[in-house]
């Protein structure tokens, strides 16, 4: 097993074991020890403290000399000295050894085989304590004890074991030892089974502080915080005094309750009984009071420790990095580093956190490469999943998949990373390929994150029966009045075309919190309705549900679609008087569409002069398509300026100012645009409509030729405007932005993208039955008065969702109001 010396001579052994040498040396005056037989040291009628020498082992090579030491001085047999080496080397983290030398002894007893298993636990390896665990039952003359079971019941892979082990437990008559009850406890805890958890709390005859402290525990990691102050208060009615492990617990319980009186209460009680310098309750403090989002409080509380691990540092920084303050962080982790402290892989899940909210492509690549030279993709599935959210969130959606197919095991949580990065990424159609690929793995179980990462993918593309599909499961599972499954599911009826089903799960789902009413607001704006979203935010103000940010941003939306000039601007200075919600740039982007598109142009650049901070690509914007909306070039300049100032990259502002020129005439400046975006690289987004019929969604492209149907698409076309000629319809060539002739400009204007998938489903769907339309493009205003008359010499009610809001068109009219 070992390679050792050939003999025992001194200048052998001093040769090959100088660190034991140097511990025999420091340890040879202890008197309380072992004798110390000859061996070639020079060391006769000396005695040696192995107790000593046992604890002087804190790395791996000194374990092992010591091993070789024990070898060639006879003790390696002793049952003792040999149980002492499995826990040694299981602690300095070599199991294998633990197992070789477990495996050498000639005989084992029960500390022995306790000491094994304890080792397999201790390193994470719990299939093997289990294996170990049966295989000492299997041992004659040998019955498993107390000190068994705690670490045998904490390695259970799932209940089925753990109730076996139970059985055994009841059937040796040790149940009722507090420290394998309370071992108990914590099993069918992890597993959900809290309930019965309790009943075994409640028939206990006899509870020590751990036992309360595994039932708090349960609760807390159940989420049912309630139950587990109730414990507390039983607990303090029988007079057991909190002690750390306690505290801990319920301070965990008060951040999920969102209680922050209790927790400051908590924190009270700390300081009387001078809990408040305790490393593990600082640390609970710490995640607690950055769960309630009050940073300076948790900072205070770093600041004050007297002693700080590598825990401290990673609640600190994940306290900044969940708060959105990316600097913050990055400034605890740098000084972490100074001060000696090595990050772990849970340092880098916040760090990798931390990069994507500063944007910082380079450091990306550091971070992973840092994890990549560790190897701790293999530790745990979070930090591979911590990778992917961070390249996605960084846009580079490509680096992300290629890291989650590299992942040694990839749960549920990585397949709705890499959904939601690539929705995130406006790749709608990619996200629902993964979700169809998470679906063949039997062993992928979709849960609430899986909805909430496919539903806004749907939304997108406009699959509106994809998207019921969902709905049917959730309803299954019952997770539809799960407020963020069901507040995807309103959005997505919403925008998806059906806004009576929006509404009517609308008040199915809980709306305590802004998040549902947010939804609900944002879905009547994209309709047209400002009015009955401005009373839809008036019935949430009544019942009691405080406005965020959010809700402002899609108020103003709301407004600005429907041209409510005056009750725009009524919110947006109520957000900052009322609520004291500080503008964000989306806020002044919304103000500047709401004064634009009522055609205040001059208002709008003066209000963008004044803000108090620089104006980015939104703000500029909107200045520019409403411009394009009321055809002034000059200004138009103006805004194309300051917008190819802070994004001269995105190909849509060259498009949108290349059209202000085309619509006036001045086919220099189009020219000019045009170049100017060539010279860069750009191209221009090619402008598409999708529709879903039978399951099925088909997308067409302006000018689209290669369709199956296409002959008959054109051939439907042909037809319906020799219709809307017969009534009045004149073609409007200004949407024409080319300078081509009439002839070219009528075919130009028939072959958009809209009217291609309008043709397709008059011909593919029955009679008068509705056509749902999804447009990545402003619909232009030829396209809009054609699907007027469409409606009506069809019969149909056709609903189109462009890249701005809905227009739902029937009889002849649009519910815009021809305003967009």
């Amino acid at each position: 097993m070992f390679s050792l010396v050939p003999t025992c001579k001194g200048r052998h052994a001093c040769k090959s074991f100088p660190s034991l040498r140097v511990c025999y040396q420091f340890f040879s005056s202890a008197t309380n020890s072992l004798p110390f037989v000859s061996d070639g040291f020079g060391t006769e009628n000396k005695r040696t403290d192995f107790g000593l020498l046992f604890q002087s082992c804190t790395k791996l090579h000194h374990a092992k000399c010591l091993h070789a030491f024990l070898l060639v001085s006879g003790k390696a047999q002793d049952i003792i000295f040999s149980s002492r080496l499995v826990n040694r080397y299981a602690y300095l983290g070599d199991v294998s050894f633990s197992r070789r030398t477990f495996d050498s002894m000639p005989r084992k007893d029960v500390y022995t085989w306790n000491s094994m298993v304890s080792a397999y636990v201790r390193s994470g390896r719990f299939r093997e304590a289990v294996d170990c665990f049966s295989h000492f039952l299997l041992t004659p003359g040998l019955r498993p004890d107390f000190y068994t079971f705690p670490p045998v019941l904490k390695a259970c892979g799932n209940l089925n074991v753990g109730k076996k082990i139970h059985c055994w437990l009841i059937k040796l008559g040790l149940e009722w030892d507090v420290f394998v009850a309370a071992s108990l406890i914590h099993m069918y805890s992890r597993f959900g089974f809290i309930s019965v958890a309790r009943k075994l709390f409640d028939e206990m005859p006899f509870r020590d502080m751990g036992c309360w402290n595994a039932m708090i525990s349960g609760f807390c990691q159940n989420g049912n915080a309630a139950d587990a102050l109730d414990v507390l208060i039983e607990m303090r009615s029988e007079g057991v005094k909190m002690d750390p492990v306690t505290v801990a617990s319920l301070l965990t319980a008060c951040a999920q309750s969102d209680d922050s009186l209790s927790g400051m209460l908590i924190h009270l009680y700390v300081i009387k009984h001078g809990l408040e310098f305790d490393l593990f309750v600082c640390n609970a403090l710490i995640n607690m009071y950055a769960k309630f989002g009050c940073l300076g409080h948790a900072q205070r509380v770093f600041y004050e420790m007297q002693v700080r691990d590598l825990v401290s540092w990673n609640s600190i920084i994940a306290a900044n990095e969940q708060n959105d303050k990316p600097m913050t962080a990055l400034g605890f982790f740098n000084r972490m580093q100074l001060s000696g402290v090595k990050p772990d892989w849970l340092t880098l899940v916040s760090l990798a956190s931390i990069i994507a909210q500063l944007n910082d492509a380079e450091m990306s690549r550091s971070v992973h490469g840092f994890i990549l030279r560790r190897d701790w993709f293999k530790e745990d599935v979070v930090i591979g999943n911590a990778v992917v959210d961070m390249y996605a969130k960084l846009g580079a959606i490509d680096s992300a998949r290629t890291v989650f197919e590299g992942l040694p095991v990839k749960d549920v949580v990585s397949w709705n990373t890499l959904i939601t990065g690539y929705t995130q990424n406006g790749l709608a159609s990619e996200a629902n390929e993964v979700y169809c690929m998470m679906q063949e793995c039997k062993e992928i179980i979709p849960n609430q994150g899986t909805w909430v990462s496919i539903l806004p993918a749907y939304t997108h593309l406009g699959a509106l029966q994809q998207g019921m599909r969902i709905h049917g499961r959730v309803i299954k599972n019952s997770l539809y009045l799960d407020v963020f499954v069901g507040t995807c599911l309103i959005d997505m009826y919403g925008k998806c075309g059906r806004l009576d089903d929006a509404l009517s799960l609308f008040y199915q789902v809980p709306r305590m919190s802004s998040v549902t009413w947010n939804a609900m607001i944002s879905c009547l704006g994209v309709h047209g309705h400002g009015g009955k979203a401005v009373k839809l935010f008036k019935n949430m103000i009544d019942e009691g549900v405080k406005p965020d940010h959010v809700t402002f941003v899609s108020l103003m939306a709301a407004c600005s679609h429907s041209g409510l000039v005056n009750e725009g601007e009524l919110y947006f200075h109520m957000m900052q008087k009322e609520y004291g919600i500080k503008p964000g740039l989306k806020h002044y982007g919304c103000m500047v569409d709401l004064l634009g598109r009522a055609g205040h142009l001059d208002k709008a650049y003066s209000f963008i002069k004044t803000m108090p901070v620089q104006p980015d690509a939104s703000v500029w914007g909107a200045l520019l398509g409403a411009c394009r909306i009321h055809g002034n070039a000059e200004l138009g300049k103006i805004a194309s300026e300051g917008l190819f100032e802070v994004d001269s990259e995105n190909v849509g502002y060259y498009v949108l100012l290349s059209n202000i020129y085309a619509t006036t005439g001045k086919w220099e400046g189009v020219d000019k645009v045009r170049s100017m975006a060539r010279n860069r690289g750009l191209r221009k987004t090619p402008g598409w409509s999708s529709i879903e019929v039978n399951n099925k969604v088909d997308v067409f492209y302006t000018g689209n030729q290669t369709h199956p149907l296409c002959e008959q698409i054109y051939q439907k076309l042909r037809e319906l405007t020799e219709k809307m000629k017969s009534l009045g319809y004149v073609p409007d060539f200004s949407f024409v932005l080319q300078d081509v002739e009439d002839d070219e400009k009528e075919h130009i204007l028939t072959s958009h993208s809209e009217r291609l998938a309008i043709a397709f489903g008059i011909i593919c769907t029955p009679p008068k039955t509705p056509i749902r339309i999804f447009k990545n493009l402003r619909v232009c205003g030829d396209c809009h008065n054609v699907t007027k008359l469409i409606s009506v010499i069809t019969e149909r009610e056709i609903i189109v969702r462009d890249s701005n809001r809905f227009h739902r068109f029937k009889d002849g009219t649009c519910s815009c109001g021809d305003y967009w």
